[in-house]
């Protein structure tokens, strides 16, 4: 038998993603003008046989053209293999927006992990610096240390706000803070709350806490003439931020919160003279510190909600050899979701999916008898056939579904359900069976800032 040389297949997605990597990388790019700039990104726009116009662009992602107005939107490409491989390049035929060019600092982003805290434990190596923070702070009054806005519920009557600064910068950094039961970092704060936390034994359906929670309650100890208790207070945030960056589920928010906070640690920001205006000067100032071009709920909920939305496609991908398609299982278990607040829920969101996932959101949610509600969970438990392969890909799609809640409730106003969101909950059943996963690899050492 002669030599065989195996030949890869043309994936226009893949090609184009290669390409306009490398030319970002290049020097360079950011010399160039915009429109310039523009102009070459769109000279890559890529054509698919289902008519769909795509670009890869901002934030290291792609984009579908709305054929009704020329708008794009953030959407997960085709995992289909046929439109993958049939895809050519086309000259975009409407203008690209500044916000849709891609800088440097787009592609050296690091996005971490989408899996919810339920399957992998957080390493016992963080679990223990965590707690070592936590146990430092017992002896702390809260006379000299106040609690302040939504930590006052959620803690009982003693509890200082140096406990409620760990707990907040963990919520803050978690991507989708859905937490094993039994989980090490969460029974560590047993003793401090004012109540059990939302779910049950199997999963803790808890809250983020807002950047606002956490500026406040630095903001009150320098208004209260005590600067140097609210600097303690941004230091226990930057170690116990420094701590949990090493679980990649809070890497990524970890490392913006320091990046945030770094100036008040090094005593070099305006932050004592701006708390004296109130906590949303703090907040903004913090948020000023902000890597470019990083989206968060606290400041843009709707492009938040769309990336979540991205990366619950994404964690569908398994769907590709059983003939599914991500995009549109993704859009049947958002509205599996939304279909438990109300006929009327969806309509603030529609105008931040692209066309087809609106389509499909509003037919499922308006037609009892369609076909994708099959993909609906029932009895709590997702369809055999969307059940993930293995217990990482479990844990990330509960994490993307829970996030992609999260979000969409912030948009619409909707009270956060304390049992979680259906498909969340259904995801809880493939992952509670088994608790033999090994955590996350841990290396390092621990920063201290105070």
């Amino acid at each position: 038998m002669g030599n065989m040389t195996a030949v890869r297949q043309w994936d226009g997605f893949d090609a184009i993603e290669r390409d306009v990597r490398a030319i970002v990388a290049d020097p360079r790019w950011a010399a160039l003008p915009l429109p310039a700039r523009a102009q070459t990104l769109a000279l890559r726009t890529l054509a698919t046989p289902d008519g769909g116009r795509w670009l890869f662009g901002a934030h290291a992602r792609w984009y579908r053209q709305d054929p009704a107005d020329g708008r794009w939107h953030l959407t997960a490409p085709p995992a289909d293999p046929g439109l993958r491989v049939a895809a050519h390049v086309v000259r975009a035929t409407s203008m690209i927006m500044p916000h849709l060019v891609p800088g440097a600092h787009d592609f050296s982003v690091d996005r971490g992990s989408v899996q919810g805290f339920v399957g992998p434990d957080v390493p016992p190596e963080i679990t223990e610096r965590v707690r070592e923070l936590v146990v430092s702070q017992r002896g702390r009054r809260r006379e000299d240390f106040p609690l302040t806005g939504a930590f006052t519920d959620l803690f009982a009557g003693e509890v200082p706000s140096p406990v409620a600064a760990i707990w907040g910068t963990l919520m803050w950094c978690a991507y989708a803070p859905a937490f094993d039961g039994n989980e090490v970092l969460l029974s560590m704060f047993g003793e401090f709350l004012a109540r059990p936390l939302p779910g049950d034994e199997w999963v803790r359906w808890l809250l983020p806490a807002s950047l606002a929670d956490l500026a406040a309650l630095y903001g009150e100890r320098v208004r209260a003439g005590h600067p140097e208790a609210g600097l303690r207070l941004v230091a226990l945030m930057a170690d116990t931020a420094g701590a949990i960056r090493y679980d990649p589920r809070f890497r990524p928010r970890a490392d913006i919160l320091l990046a945030m906070v770094e100036p008040v640690l090094r005593r070099t920001g305006p932050d004592p003279a701006v708390a004296h205006l109130g906590d949303d000067a703090v907040r903004q100032a913090w948020l000023s510190r902000c890597p470019p071009h990083v989206t968060l709920p606290d400041t843009s909920p709707g492009e938040h909600f769309q990336h979540v939305v991205y990366d619950l496609v994404e964690t569908l991908g398994f769907l590709v050899p059983k003939g599914a398609d991500p995009r549109a299982v993704a859009a049947s278990l958002l509205a599996a979701d939304l279909s438990a607040f109300g006929p009327r829920t969806a309509d603030p969101l529609y105008p931040l999916l692209d066309p087809e996932l609106r389509h499909i959101v509003h037919v499922v949610l308006s037609d009892p008898s369609h076909p994708l509600r099959g993909c609906w969970p029932r009895s709590g438990e997702l369809p055999p056939a969307l059940n993930p392969p293995d217990r990482a890909g479990a844990a990330a799609l509960l994490g993307a579904a829970y996030a992609t809640g999260l979000a969409w409730c912030r948009l619409t106003g909707t009270a956060v359900p304390a049992r979680g969101f259906t498909t969340a909950s259904a995801v809880v059943h493939r992952l509670t069976h088994e608790r033999d996963d090994p955590a996350p690899g841990f290396s390092g050492t621990f920063p201290r800032h105070f």
